[in-house]
């Protein structure tokens, strides 16, 4: 069993490896040839032709730009139709900007009006993610099965006095726990450390709830279990919680925030009713 984890491991290593250099390379070149295409004509020793190097440019920025959303995104339709708008886009402008090498203005519209026809499907596709495009996991009780894809939710912590206090956080959803990220000297977390009972509820970005609340408790993690909650999140919202909330509270932790920290979320079992007699 170890064995075949550590292989299973390698093989993941290896492909995101493969992955993130292959893509890295793609849009190098893409750049290269799109930017200074005399010179990519020279170092690959082919003929040179100005606006078809400038169109391989942005065919090879859009397959790396595949290659890399691919290693956070987790949608196929969303990830090829983002690769497409890359390179199509890039394609219409090299088009305009090439006129006196050749072709037409209607071409130039064509294949602008396909860049408007994928970015409108892409679009559609993210918000049919609810905006979520990293991984998520499966919930394995029907209180967080709306939270699975949900973006953001209002957390509900309660003051000293047992007045509520509001905050839109990001949620990741794993089997019957949820989790959700905060740092040492945010009020919901003293307040957390002092009464773990809570409501979470789907909301907007900016906190403004569109469902019903879900009443649970709070658990604060450390560890290896701070660092699954981590992971998940990361995994869910890859440049939110994967690259800019953690280089924030890095940034801010010494005077302003404190370190990070991360609880589970766990709702509470509806009471069973007992039967009569």
């Amino acid at each position: 069993m170890t064995t075949t984890n550590s292989t299973r491991a390698w093989g993941r290593r290896y492909v995101t490896a493969t992955t993130l250099l292959v893509g890295l390379g793609m849009a190098t070149a893409g750049l290269w040839s799109l930017l200074a295409p005399r010179s990519f004509a020279e170092a690959v020793q082919f003929p040179y032709h100005e606006h078809f190097l400038h169109d391989l440019g942005a065919f090879q920025l859009g397959i790396g730009a595949a290659l890399l959303l691919a290693l956070l995104w987790s949608d196929a339709p969303a990830t090829a139709l983002a690769g497409f708008l890359v390179a199509n886009s890039i394609h219409a402008v090299n088009h305009v900007r090439d006129l006196q090498l050749g072709g037409n203005v209607g071409q130039a519209w064509a294949i602008a009006a396909a860049s408007l026809v994928a970015g409108m499907a892409l679009g559609l596709r993210l918000r049919q993610l609810g905006f979520v495009v990293g991984r998520v996991a499966e919930a394995s009780t029907p209180a967080l099965a709306p939270f699975v894809r949900q973006k953001t939710i209002l957390l509900t912590t309660y003051r000293r006095d047992g007045s509520p206090g509001h905050t839109p956080v990001s949620i990741a959803v794993d089997g019957d726990r949820a989790y959700v990220r905060s740092f040492e000297k945010a009020a919901k977390t003293r307040r957390l450390r002092r009464n773990p009972a809570v409501e979470v509820a789907p909301s907007t970005t900016l906190g403004r709830a569109t469902g019903p609340g879900v009443p649970g408790r709070m658990r604060r993690l450390d560890g290896d279990q701070a660092r699954h909650a981590a992971r998940l999140l990361a995994s869910k919202h890859p440049i939110l919680h994967g690259v800019l909330v953690p280089l924030a509270h890095r940034a801010l932790r010494r005077t302003k925030t404190g370190r990070t920290v991360h609880f589970e979320f766990m709702p509470l079992r509806p009471a069973t009713a007992t039967p009569e007699g």
